[in-house]
C-alpha cells in the first residue's frame, strides 16, 4: 500500500492504475482506459534520436527496438538470430548473395504497407551516396551492400561487395538496420528521429525531452498485442534518486544501478534483481594523432601508472570485471591471455622522462557525469580516480565534464587529448568492437575510431576475418589483432561492467538481453 500511495502521489498513470483496481470506469486525459496498464522504466539519460539510422547510443536503442523491427531478430538472452519482419532467408555458394522473404500483410503503425520497396528504401538511405555524417552506423551496418533488390513484393536480394561474416548478425541489431515507414521518413525529413513510425510492438506516443518517452502498444502487432498498454521511459539522473523511486514504487524498472545500492535494492523483498555478465568495454581513449599520445611511449606509460586493478575493485565492488583487452569475455575472439601493461609507476615515470615529459606533461580528460551500461559510477567518478593516479606520476590531469549528449559530441570533435568512454556490443561479433571502434576505415565523418587509431596491419587482420566464414580462423585473426592493440595502446582499458536492472515484482517479462537494449514486447504488469 505505501508503494501504492506514494505512486499516486507521483504520477498521474498510477491514478488510473489505481481507479480500476476499485472498479473505476474513467478516461485519461489522453483518452486512455483507467486502469490501463503503464510500466515506467526510468534510466540515467535521454535517448538522442529516434530515427535509427542516427543514433549510435544504448539510451536511443532501449526505445527505437521496441517501435522498429529489424528484418531478423536476436533470440531471448542470445545474439543467435531467428525471424522477424524475414520469414526466411538462404545465401549463395560464393557468400556475396542474401534473399530474404518478407513476412505478408505486415504495416507500419501510420497504416502503410511493409514490403520489399519499403526494405530498398531503408537500405539504400544508407548506401552512398545518400549517407550524411549524422548517420554514424551506415557504413558498419551496411558498408558491405553493393545494391538491393525489391524481387517481388515480399522477396528482397542483397548483393555485397565481398562475403561478409557478421552480415546476418548486423541485420538484427537496434542501430541502423530497423525497417521505418518510407512514408513517415519523406514526410518528416530529420525530423523522424522525434516522430519515429515503424511496425514495432509499441507506437510512439510522445516525447518530454530530458524527462520521459511514451509508447503504447500495438494493438495490430503482427506477433500480438503487448500484455502492457503503455510504456514511459524516464530520465532520472541520480543514481540514488532512481533506486529509491523504485524502492518507493514510484517506477517500476530501473538500470543503471550503481553499486552502492545494489545489496539494498537486493534486500527489498518487492523487488527482483537482475545482473548479467555485460557484453561491454569500459574504456580511457587517448587520441593517438596528436601530442603528447601520438608518441606510444606516452600511451605506455600512462597504461602503466594506473593501478586499474585496484581501482575497478574500488569503483565497482566487484560488480565489473577488469578488462585485459577490448572484447569483453563473454564474445567469441576474446583472449584470456593477453597480457595489458602492468601497473609499474616507476617504469611508467622512466617512460615519461624518455618522451621528453620529466614531471611536466599535463592533458585534458573529458567525462560525463551520469552512470553508463559500462560504466555505473558515472565518468566523473572514474576520471577523479584516474587523475589520482597520473598525478603520482607527476602527471596534471584537467576533467572536463559534460551532459552526456555533450559529451558525445565534445568526443566526435575532438575537444580534448583523452576520453572516458565506452561500448555495448551490437551484435554478439568481435567486428563490432574491433572494426567499429578501431579500424582506421572508421576515421571521421561521424565514425566512431575516436582516437584516431591507425595501424595497417590490424587493419588487415580485420578485414581478412571479416570475409572468412571459418570461425576459427577467424579467431586466429581476432587474436593477433588484439595482441597490436594492446601493445599500442590507444586505449587504457578499464573494465567490463556486469549488467545490473531492478525491477517491481509486479513486473513479468523483463529480462537484460546482451547487447543492452530492452525487448519489452512480453512485459507484463500485475494490477490488484
Amino acid at each position: 500500500m505505501r508503494r501504492r500511495l506514494a505512486g499516486v502521489l507521483a504520477s498521474l498513470f498510477l491514478v488510473s492504475t489505481l481507479l480500476t483496481g476499485c472498479g473505476g470506469t474513467t478516461t485519461t486525459g489522453s483518452g486512455q482506459a483507467a486502469g490501463a496498464k503503464t510500466v515506467i522504466l526510468a534510466r540515467g539519460a535521454d535517448s538522442i534520436s529516434l530515427d535509427p539510422v542516427m543514433i549510435e547510443d544504448g539510451e536511443s536503442a532501449k526505445v527505437v527496438a521496441n517501435i522498429f523491427d529489424t528484418l531478423v531478430r536476436y533470440k531471448e538472452g542470445s545474439t543467435e538470430v531467428e525471424p522477424s519482419l524475414a520469414t526466411e532467408w538462404s545465401t549463395s555458394a560464393d557468400g556475396k548473395e542474401w534473399t530474404f522473404k518478407l513476412r505478408k500483410g505486415v504495416k507500419f503503425h501510420d497504416g502503410t504497407p511493409f514490403n520489399a520497396e519499403a526494405v530498398k528504401f531503408n537500405v539504400e538511405r544508407q548506401l552512398p551516396p545518400n549517407p550524411t555524417a549524422d548517420m554514424p552506423y551506415a557504413d558498419f551496418t551496411l558498408g558491405m551492400v553493393d545494391k538491393v533488390v525489391a524481387v517481388d513484393e515480399n522477396t528482397v536480394k542483397f548483393v555485397l561487395k565481398n562475403p561478409y561474416a557478421p552480415f546476418l548478425l548486423n541485420l538484427a541489431m537496434s542501430l541502423s538496420a530497423p525497417m521505418g515507414s518510407p512514408t513517415a521518413i519523406k514526410k518528416f525529413g530529420k525530423d523522424f528521429g522525434s516522430n519515429p513510425v515503424g511496425t514495432g510492438p509499441f507506437v510512439f506516443a510522445g516525447w518530454e525531452k530530458d524527462s520521459k518517452i511514451t509508447l503504447t502498444a500495438n494493438k495490430d502487432y503482427w506477433d500480438g498485442k503487448p500484455k502492457i498498454d503503455k510504456l514511459v521511459f524516464e530520465v532520472v539522473k541520480e543514481n540514488s534518486v532512481r533506486a529509491n523511486k523504485l524502492l518507493a514504487g514510484e517506477v517500476d524498472i530501473i538500470d543503471g544501478i550503481d553499486p552502492n545500492d545494489v545489496e539494498k535494492l537486493k534486500a527489498d523483498t518487492k523487488l527482483n534483481f537482475s545482473t548479467s555478465p555485460g557484453m561491454n568495454i569500459n574504456y580511457m581513449g587517448l587520441r593517438t594523432d596528436r601530442k603528447p599520445f601520438n608518441d606510444p611511449k606516452v600511451r605506455e606509460a600512462i597504461s602503466m601508472a594506473i593501478n586499474r586493478e585496484e581501482m575497478v575493485k574500488s569503483l565497482y565492488k566487484g560488480n565489473a570485471a577488469l578488462a585485459n583487452g577490448p572484447l569483453p569475455s563473454i564474445l567469441f575472439g576474446y583472449d584470456k591471455d593477453l597480457q595489458p601493461y602492468p601497473f609499474d609507476q616507476a617504469k611508467a615515470k622512466q617512460l615519461l622522462k624518455e618522451a621528453g615529459y620529466d614531471n611536466n606533461l599535463s592533458f585534458e580528460l573529458i567525462s560525463y557525469p551520469n552512470p553508463r551500461p559500462y560504466n555505473s559510477v558515472g565518468g566523473d567518478s572514474l576520471a577523479t580516480a584516474i587523475q589520482g593516479y597520473l598525478k603520482q606520476v607527476g602527471v596534471t590531469v584537467k576533467i572536463t565534464s559534460a551532459a552526456w549528449k555533450e559529451h558525445k559530441e565534445n568526443v566526435k570533435n575532438g575537444k580534448a587529448e583523452a576520453y572516458l568512454y565506452g561500448w555495448t556490443g551490437d551484435n554478439g561479433d568481435p567486428d563490432n568492437f574491433l572494426y567499429a571502434l578501431l579500424h582506421s576505415s572508421q576515421i571521421g565523418n561521424g565514425r566512431l575510431n575516436d582516437a584516431k587509431y591507425n595501424n595497417p596491419q590490424y587493419d588487415e587482420l580485420l578485414m581478412k576475418a571479416q570475409q572468412s566464414s571459418d570461425k576459427n580462423e577467424r579467431i586466429k585473426d581476432y587474436t593477433a589483432a588484439q595482441e597490436i592493440l594492446v601493445k599500442d595502446a590507444p586505449w587504457v582499458f578499464i573494465s567490463s561492467s556486469m549488467d545490473m536492472a531492478a525491477a517491481s515484482k509486479s513486473i513479468t517479462g523483463f529480462k537484460i538481453h546482451p547487447t543492452g537494449v530492452y525487448f519489452l514486447k512480453s512485459l507484463d504488469k500485475a494490477t490488484k
